[in-house]
């Protein structure tokens, strides 16, 4: 081999050089079982620096766009071709062939279960629905009108003080105890805190349902001796909740991983990852789309709200997605499954409204030229809607499922020796060191 061909022999390595000092510097990169997933060690810029004194180099990201705080194996994501996965699996062939129950139990463990194993997982979360009583007590300190996802929230960090042995983190034995008892649970906090912002009574779970009937049971039963749940509703839910189990490292994913890493108990993390998702960027995209659709109000309303939101007056809400440029895979179930729960309910109120603002834009060439195709957050607003749902409870409805991918990330953290506690650096804008002065002398310098 010759000097100029043994220089050309690629190296998994990137050169940097620094124009300050004239310094080059060569680092690793490390790269992901998936396509385009090469990145470099944060901390391996610290060693260039303009001279001794200096800190090191630190980068600079707001928001976290384009950092990579953990290597994963759960969920895959390419926003350019549109592809969600689930621990290899496509969602869309998993909201179509698989259950919630099973494909959390996919999230956590890694593989599908056998029939055996899909049982006793069942069995085990149907029997860990009930709540301690002392929690009705705790929900009726909210007010009549408080928001659902505010209680859900309180509720689920007061469960750590009625399990204190889940602060034993490092037990696997009491990890899958705590597991269970969450994804048990989220439906009947979700249910209750529902009731109670309805004034009704608190509904118990039925064993005999499903786990998306359980909770429909425990939502809408009023005076039935039985109730007993629409299948294809019961079925949409599902689904949806398949769609939003997880998605990879979002704001609360990133939240409930932060938490995690100070080794907090579970129920608190998650408390925390609910309270990011209670935002209105994070978790109030199907609500978005409901007040966008009662702002239009009438059909012939639509052409001129098009125009304006082309003229960047308005957004279209429901339309686009940030991590998915080339279409969210999610949406062609949901779109599917939208149409089913419609045969059985009629639709909402607004869905003349929302499927003409869907045939408008779909034949715009603007909205095809930006990727501003539905989302899943459209057809999930419709379908929640459909299914009696008031747009407070919107942001609950994403926590059950997420509570899944929260666990899963959570777990996964706990078990990467990689994974330190969180403590992200800034860079200082304030000012240098300042002299305390006497407060009868501020005004005067201060007017100096």
């Amino acid at each position: 081999m010759t000097r100029e061909e043994a220089v050309q022999v690629p190296r998994e390595t990137l050169t940097i050089t620094d124009n300050r000092t004239g310094q080059t510097y060569e680092i690793p990169v490390l790269s992901g079982t998936a396509p385009r997933s090469a990145a470099i060690r944060a901390t391996d810029l610290r060693q260039i620096k303009a001279d001794a004194d200096d800190g090191g180099l630190t980068s600079y990201d707001p928001g976290l766009v384009n950092t990579a705080g953990a290597r994963s194996r759960i969920t895959y994501i390419d926003g350019d071709r549109g592809i969600l996965r689930y621990r290899g699996y496509a969602v869309e062939d998993l909201a179509i062939r698989s259950t919630f129950l099973e494909t959390a139990y996919l999230l956590l463990y890694g593989e599908l279960p056998t029939e055996e194993q899909l049982d006793a997982w069942t069995w085990e979360i149907t029997h860990h629905t009930m709540l301690h009583e002392s929690i009705k007590k705790f929900l009726d300190g909210f007010h009549y009108d408080a928001h659902p996802m505010g209680i859900l929230i309180g509720t689920l960090g007061a469960l750590s003080t009625f399990y204190p042995e889940a602060r034993h983190i490092h037990d696997g034995v009491v990890r899958r105890k705590q597991i269970i008892r969450l994804i048990a649970k989220m439906p009947t906090l979700a249910a209750f805190a529902y009731r109670h912002s309805r004034g009704l009574p608190y509904v118990y779970p039925d064993n005999a349902l499903t786990y998306t009937g359980n909770f429909l049971h425990m939502l809408f039963r009023t005076t039935e001796v039985m109730y007993q749940p629409n299948p294809v509703l019961a079925r949409a839910l599902d689904v949806l909740f398949i769609l939003q189990a997880d998605h990879g490292q979002d704001c609360s994913t990133a939240v409930c991983r932060a938490i995690g890493s100070a080794h907090t108990d579970p129920f608190s993390a998650l408390a925390g990852a609910a309270a990011a998702l209670y935002g209105p960027l994070h978790g109030g995209g199907a609500e978005g789309v409901l007040r966008m659709l009662s702002q239009i109000g009438t059909t012939d309303r639509i052409p001129g709200y098009i125009e304006r939101v082309k003229r960047g007056e308005y957004l279209l809400v429901g339309f686009g997605h940030r991590t998915y440029r080339a279409g969210d895979p999610r949406a062609r179930v949901a779109r599917q499954i939208a149409e089913e729960v419609f045969g059985v309910t009629g639709g909402g109120p607004l869905l003349t409204i929302a499927r003409e603002v869907e045939r408008i834009a779909r034949q715009d060439e603007y909205f095809a030229a930006h990727g501003l195709v539905p989302n899943l957050h459209f057809y999930a607003a419709l379908i929640y809607q459909a299914l009696g749902f008031p747009v407070e409870m919107f942001p609950v409805l994403l926590a059950i499922p997420r509570t899944v991918g929260w666990l899963a990330q959570w777990e996964e953290m706990l078990q990467d020796p990689e994974q330190k506690l969180s403590r992200p650096r800034q860079i200082y804008d304030g000012y240098e060191r300042r002299d305390y002065l006497p407060v009868n002398q501020r005004g005067v310098v201060q007017a100096a």
